[in-house]
């Protein structure tokens, strides 16, 4: 390339790349949790995954822990976040690919019976080939 023309690609400005994650990798690891169809019962019309974080603070539910605390299970609780994510996105007047949301749940510490506020943000970016999908993550997650 000649100092005087302008970059024709993002190679030409950083070089090659040196390792790619896809969300699919992601999605296989573990690190991100598929929603599933449940996603677009609550109104998603794109593909919706969760951090594993967020999944084991506002989803992940055994059946042990209704004999030590109250009675739950993850499907319900992922109908939750689902249903506040869908809210918060409907109520909100402002564009942008994030939203910060917070919901009603009971911490799966062993002894709480009682919902705690949890905040959560959502982010809509890139799939693996482009399309549209949206994240789940606790707030200081990227």
């Amino acid at each position: 390339m000649q100092d005087n023309q302008p970059p024709s690609s993002l190679n030409d400005i950083f070089g090659p790349v040196i390792v790619r994650y896809t969300r699919a990798q992601a999605l296989e690891e573990g690190v991100l949790v598929d929603a599933g169809s449940l996603a677009s019962e609550a109104g998603f019309q794109w593909p919706v995954a969760l951090t594993r974080a967020v999944w084991e603070d506002c989803v992940a539910w055994q059946v042990t822990d209704n004999q030590r605390q109250i009675g739950q299970d993850p499907t319900g609780r992922l109908w939750d976040v689902l249903v506040m994510a869908v809210m918060a996105i409907r109520g909100s007047a402002r564009g942008g690919n994030q939203l910060s949301f917070s919901l009603y749940r009971v911490p799966r510490d062993g002894v709480s019976t009682t919902a705690d506020e949890v905040s959560l943000k959502l982010i809509v970016g890139p799939g693996d080939q482009g399309e549209p999908v949206i994240t789940i993550l606790q707030p200081h997650e990227d």
